[in-house]
C-alpha cells in the first residue's frame, strides 16, 4: 500500500520507512515559528526549564507581526520579550519592524521554508506552507517551547482527503474563492484534523500565490494541514530563495484517502463568506444589496504582490465610496516595495485608500482597523468569526482582492464587473 505525501514526509523524519494515519510518532523539526502573541509564552515556559541553549539558533524564526508597529505598552512588553530572546540565544532569523512582514508571507519569500520540510509554528495559519509541498502545522506555545529545546515534537499521522479541481476558472475567480468554495461544501469541521491534498487540473495552473491562500485556509476547515505536490512552479518559486538543501515527495497513486472531492470549477463564482463563519459561503450573484463601512485587503491569506495588483486593476482611476474607509496592507517589506514601484501605491493614494506597514493589523482585531458596533467589513482575511475584527456586533464578509476592491468603491458587496465596463 501507498502512501500520502503527507505521510511520507512524517515517516522521513520520524526515521522510519512508512507511518499510517492514527499512529503516534515523534519526529524531527526542520523550522520552529514564533510571533509577538505567542512565542513570549514559549519563552517564559523556555526560561523555567533552566536549559541554557536552544536545538538550533538557524531553525527558530521569531517574527513580531500581530502588534507590530507596537500599538500599546502591553504588545511592546511582548515584543520585547521576543527581542532579547533572540538577543540572548543568538537567533539568526529574527525580523524586527522595518525588516519584518506577515510571517507567513515573509518566510517562503526569504526562502526559510522548503519542499519536504516539517514547519511547526505557533500560529494556526502554519499550515500556509503546504503550498511549497511541505508538512506545517500550527502548534500551542508550549508545544513551540519543547521545540525550541529539543528540535523534536510529536503528532498523531492524519487521514488524508484529496480534492481534485477540474474544468476552467471564470474570470476574477482566484485560489481564495477556491478555497472558499471548498469550505462552504465540507464546512468548517469538514476535515477535521486531516490532510488536505490539493490536487487536478486546475492545482497544476495555478501560481505559487494562490496556492499559499488556499493552503493558508485548510486550517478553516479543521485541517491539521493543507498540501499540494511539488512542481515546475514549485522549483521556479524557491530557486532563487532557498538556503539549504530540500527533498521533494509525491503520493503513490496507491496512497489510502478517506474521502475524495471532485470539484467542476466551470461554474464557480467568487465567493462571499457570510458572517459568522468562512463556511457560510454564497456566489457573489446571490448577494444582495449590503452596504458596508470598511474593507481590508491583505493579512497571510491575500497580501501579496498579485493580490495588490488584481485589487490595483479594479481601483486604478476610480475613488473609494465616501463612507467607506479602505484599508491595504502589504505583507512584507518586499511586497511594499514592489508595489511602489510598479505603480499600485499610486493608483490606491489617490483612490484615497489608507496603506498600511506590512502588520496582521485588524485581521484579528488586533490595530489598523479596529470596527465599531454594528460596522460591516468586507476583507481578503481568513477568518470572520464573531468580534473577531472588532464589536461583538460587527460583522466581516470574507472575498478575494477584486471583490474587495470592487466593494470599496461601490460602498456595498460588489463583483468587479460591476466597476469595469
Amino acid at each position: 500500500m501507498g502512501m500520502t505525501i503527507t505521510e511520507k514526509i512524517l515517516a522521513a523524519h520520524a526515521g522510519v520507512e512508512r507511518v499510517g494515519p492514527g499512529e503516534l510518532i515523534n519526529v524531527k523539526v526542520d523550522i520552529a515559528l514564533g510571533n509577538d502573541i505567542t512565542a513570549p509564552i514559549a519563552i517564559e515556559e523556555f526560561e523555567k526549564t533552566g536549559v541554557e541553549k536552544v536545538f538550533d539558533r538557524d531553525r527558530i524564526i521569531l517574527v513580531p507581526d500581530h502588534f507590530t508597529p507596537n500599538k500599546d505598552i502591553k504588545s511592546a512588553q511582548q515584543s520585547i520579550k521576543l527581542r532579547r530572546f533572540a538577543k540572548r540565544y543568538n537567533i539568526t532569523h529574527y525580523f524586527e519592524v522595518g525588516r519584518m512582514g506577515i510571517e507567513h508571507v515573509l518566510l517562503p519569500e526569504k526562502g526559510l521554508v522548503l519542499p519536504g520540510d516539517v514547519i511547526i509554528g505557533a500560529d494556526s495559519h502554519t499550515c500556509t506552507y503546504g503550498a511549497l509541498g511541505a508538512f506545517s502545522t500550527g502548534v500551542g506555545s508550549t508545544d513551540l517551547c519543547a521545540t525550541m529545546i529539543t528540535g523534536e515534537t510529536w503528532f498523531k499521522v492524519p487521514e488524508s482527503i484529496k480534492f481534485i479541481f477540474y474544468g476552467k476558472l471564470q474570470k476574477w475567480v482566484t485560489g481564495k474563492d477556491l478555497i472558499l468554495y471548498t469550505i462552504g461544501k465540507i464546512g468548517v469541521d469538514g476535515a477535521l484534523y486531516k490532510a488536505m491534498e490539493f490536487t487536478g487540473e486546475i492545482v497544476d495552473n495555478l501560481s505559487m500565490d494562490a496556492r499559499f491562500t488556499m493552503a493558508n485556509m485548510a486550517i478553516e476547515a479543521g485541517a491539521k494541514n493543507g498540501i499540494f505536490l511539488p512542481d515546475e512552479t514549485t522549483l521556479k518559486y524557491i530557486k532563487e530563495r532557498r538556503k539549504r538543501d530540500y527533498k521533494l515527495y509525491n503520493s503513490d497513486k496507491d496512497a489510502m484517502y478517506s474521502d475524495i472531492y471532485e470539484f467542476d470549477c466551470n461554474s464557480i463564482e467568487p465567493q462571499i463568506a457570510f458572517p459568522h463563519l468562512p463556511a457560510n459561503t454564497r456566489p457573489i450573484s446571490e448577494v444582495d444589496e449590503i452596504p458596508i463601512d470598511q474593507v481590508v485587503i491583505g493579512s497571510c491569506t491575500n497580501g501579496r504582490f498579485s493580490d495588490l495588483e488584481e485589487a490595483a486593476s479594479v481601483l486604478e482611476g476610480k475613488k473609494v465610496n465616501k463612507n467607506v474607509r479602505l484599508i491595504i496592507i502589504p505583507a512584507t517589506q518586499r511586497v511594499y516595495n514592489d508595489a511602489m514601484k510598479a505603480g499600485l501605491l499610486e493608483i490606491f493614494l489617490e483612490a484615497e485608500a489608507c496603506i498600511s506597514t506590512p502588520t496582521c493589523g485588524p485581521c484579528l482585531g488586533g490595530h489598523m482597523g479596529i470596527l465599531g458596533e454594528g460596522e460591516r467589513a468586507v476583507s481578503t482575511t481568513n477568518r470572520n468569526f464573531v468580534g473577531r475584527m472588532g464589536h461583538p456586533k460587527s460583522e466581516i464578509y470574507l472575498t478575494n482582492p477584486a471583490v474587495a476592491a470592487a466593494s470599496a468603491i461601490k460602498g456595498r458587496i460588489a463583483g468587479p464587473e460591476e466597476v469595469i465596463r
